[in-house]
This record gives C-alpha cells, structure tokens and sequence, in this order.
C-alpha cells in the first residue's frame, strides 16, 4: 500500500477521537463567549486539547500573560521530547521544513501511532496527519454550533472518547512488546500518584505528564535498551 494512504488509513481512529474531544472545546469557547469562527480558528493553528482549554480559560481574563506562559510551556513540553524520540525513526529523506510541519501535528496520538512504525516516512506522516487534523477542526465546528441543543449525558459520554482511543493505541503495542506495557504501567502508577497524594496533586496537568512521560521514558532506556539492529535486548 502507498505509504501516504497507509498513514491516511491509521489516522481515521485518531480523527474520529478527536471529533468528540474537540467538540467539546468548541462548546467551552462559545460558552467562554468566543464567536464560532473564533473557536475553529484556534484549534486549526493549535491542535492541542489541554493547551486550547487551558488558552481560553487565561484569553477571558485579560492581562495574565505569564500565567499563560507557564501554563502552556508546562502542558506542551511533552511534545518537543516527542519529537526528538520520533527524529530517530524518520526516514534520511524526511528533514528541513518537512520537520517543520511535522512538529504542527505532533500530538500524543500521531506519536503512539508514528512511534509503532519501524521507519517513519515523510508520506507516512503527512498521511497520518490528515484525518486528525480534519477531525480537530471539524468537531470544533460542530460543537460551537450545535453543542448547545445536545443533552448533558451526550456531551459527557463524548468525553470519554479519548481515552478510549488510547486504550486502543497502546494495547496492540503492550501485546507484543514487554518494554512498552512495562513503561506505560510506570506512567501510569506515577500518574495515580501525582492525582491523589497531598502536595503532587496540586500540580499542574501538563506539567505532570510531562514528569511522568520523562520519568517512563528514563524507566524504559534503562531497563529496555534497544541494541544498533534496532531490536529491544533481553
């Protein structure tokens, strides 16, 4: 299969997931007192869910541009040690300002997908890219304009949605690798510990994902080395 249409494929579960969490941001916008254009415009230069949510809530409350900066640096952060763990599994013909593009999209889901790869591909990841994208942009659409005359129980059932797609990310990869249900356990349990112990559960969101994502990261290049072939050692 064409590599671009290969990317395409994997994206539509993520653009499908994203449909319903960015619906919901379309719905926080206009109720923040956004304009719909206004909604759809940021997640089509954004395209971050934690960051978009966090960016309204401080945009309704002029002045507080260092409370903005901190609250984006520590909830996008994670995707620059994204990027650099994904710049070794490009291909030699996937650099300069192919890069550039490829950072705009760089989300957790694209990541996991991406990451899965043996070899990532400028076609590859520009196909990826596609249906995510679409699904962010068009469920911002949806959810600024029709979200009001939805039932709560809807609303809240699309939230779930996310983390479903998740789930579905990472189990056939946790199947088959020791080294990737082994990290994603780590993350998790420090996760559950940064939310319910006093102190750590006063820190911000994405600042904790970051935290734990490093610490995993750590976890896994300790204890699951991967030798020059490529191959996970014993």
């Amino acid at each position: 299969m064409n590599s671009f249409l290969f990317g395409l494929k994997s994206g539509v579960p993520i653009g499908l997931g994203y449909l319903s969490v960015s619906f919901t941001f379309g719905i926080m916008a206009v109720s923040y007192g956004f304009e719909w254009w206004q909604a759809v415009l940021i997640s089509m230069t954004t395209v971050t869910s934690a960051g978009q949510l966090a960016g309204i809530g401080v945009m309704v409350n002029p002045g507080q541009y260092l409370q903005m900066l901190i609250s984006q640096l520590t909830i996008n952060v994670r995707y620059s040690f994204m990027s650099i763990s994904l710049s070794q599994k490009v291909s030699s013909s996937f650099n300069g300002i192919k890069r550039w593009f490829a950072a705009f999209l760089m989300t957790d889901e694209i990541f996991a997908v991406a990451s899965s790869q043996k070899e990532v591909s400028e076609k590859f990841f520009f196909g990826l890219m596609v249906m995510p994208y679409l699904g962010w942009t068009f469920g911002t659409l949806a959810g600024s304009i029709l979200g009001n005359i939805l039932p709560d129980i809807v609303l809240n059932s699309l939230c779930l949605a996310i983390y479903g797609m998740f789930l579905a990310i990472i189990s056939p990869e946790a199947r088959k690798s020791k080294a990737v249900i082994s990290v994603v356990a780590v993350a998790a349990i420090l996760h559950c510990i940064f939310y319910y112990v006093p102190v750590l559960n006063e820190i911000s969101s994405g600042l904790t994902v970051s935290i734990c994502a490093i610490i995993a990261a750590v976890f896994g290049a300790i204890f699951f080395p991967i030798n020059n072939d490529g191959e996970e050692e014993a």
